[in-house]
């Protein structure tokens, strides 16, 4: 351990944020204290949210600090320790990422076992990401067996998800929207009964793929899929709001949607909701995914960046959606 480099915000980026906007520094490998450990990172997890925590606005939690590093989720490796109940060696999952090592108080990591799934996994299908996607559809959009259910950005890492779930659920029909016709093509591998690429044109494409109508909705994008939900949508649906993607970059107020008042009429519930709030269904969610990852009736993708001086490339990459599943970096 002679050097540790770390990801360092430059400056706020007005619009969409670029290579500059990131800075890699050198730092030196911390020492912990008492109750502290270090970690090795192995794999950083890069999300939309973050773009959100570039801007020095108010929100559901802080901004990212200029001249300092970046944080995320992120797992690695004990390689120093002044805990009672975290040795060296062990794997643990934490929230510093956008750093080879990360020092952090021993309550704040959680002890993992690379010996049932590969680690990357606990920042994919078993981490925050799959918990997003089952508390969503489940609980806050609370999926009935055999209604219909659509989601946008269907191929990344919660979408396709979702759109499984839904399935082993007893959905009746699943439909996603993805950003390329490879991407299609993968969703319909995963088991979605319809896909469609937005480029094609999301109002026309949805009712195609639902003539029937939604029941619910998962939304990653808003804008126009948001708005083309709520035209599909029956009476009484509901849309789990996850995020809203299509705005993030955006320096001017999103044109859609612009068909709200059809939300009166057929009573519908927008719900949007922070994975944070629904750590009550870990339990039921770990034995349900733990369950389908072992009888292979879940699958799930990961595109993985190497090296830490590539984490920008790889968050610019996210949000342009060059990502099949869960965007990662191998640090």
């Amino acid at each position: 351990m002679t050097g540790n480099r770390e990801i360092h915000l430059a400056s706020r980026p007005q619009g969409w944020p670029t290579e500059n906007t990131f800075r890699l520094v050198e730092t030196d490998v911390p020492t912990p204290g008492p109750g502290q450990i270090v970690v090795r990172n192995q794999f950083m997890s890069v999300d939309p949210y973050m773009r959100g925590r570039m801007n020095d606005v108010k929100s559901y939690v802080p901004p990212y600090a200029l001249d300092a590093p970046l944080d995320g989720a992120a797992i690695g490796e004990v390689v120093a320790s002044e805990a009672a109940d975290i040795a060296v060696g062990a794997t643990v999952q934490h929230g510093l990422g956008w750093r080879e090592y990360a020092l952090l108080d021993a309550t704040a990591a959680r002890q993992v076992d690379p010996g049932v799934a590969p680690v990357s996994a606990y920042l994919s299908v078993l981490g925050m990401t799959g918990l997003t996607a089952y508390a969503g559809l489940l609980e806050v959009a609370a999926m009935k067996p055999g209604e219909t259910v659509f989601v946008s950005a269907a191929a990344g890492a919660v979408g396709s998800l979702v759109g499984q779930i839904a399935k082993l659920k007893g959905a009746g029909r699943v439909i996603g929207s993805a950003g390329s016709p490879a991407k299609v093509e993968r969703l319909r591998a995963l088991g979605f009964d319809a896909a469609f690429d937005y480029h094609d044109g999301v109002r026309e494409a949805l009712r195609a793929a639902a003539p029937d109508g939604v029941d619910v909705y998962f939304d990653n994008v808003g804008g126009d899929h948001l708005e083309a939900a709520i035209s599909a949508m029956n009476l009484h649906g509901r849309a789990a709001i996850c995020g809203m993607i299509a705005q993030y970059n955006a320096t001017e107020p999103p044109a859609a949607p612009r068909n709200l008042a059809l939300v009166i009429g057929k009573r519908l519930t927008l719900r949007g909701f922070l994975v944070n709030d629904h750590h009550d269904v870990r339990p039921a969610f770990v034995r349900d995914v733990a369950g389908w990852l072992r009888d292979g009736t879940l699958s799930y993708d990961e595109t993985i960046v190497d090296g830490i001086e590539n984490a920008p490339a790889a968050f610019l990459g996210l949000l342009r959606g060059d990502n099949l599943g869960k965007m990662l970096v191998k640090v």
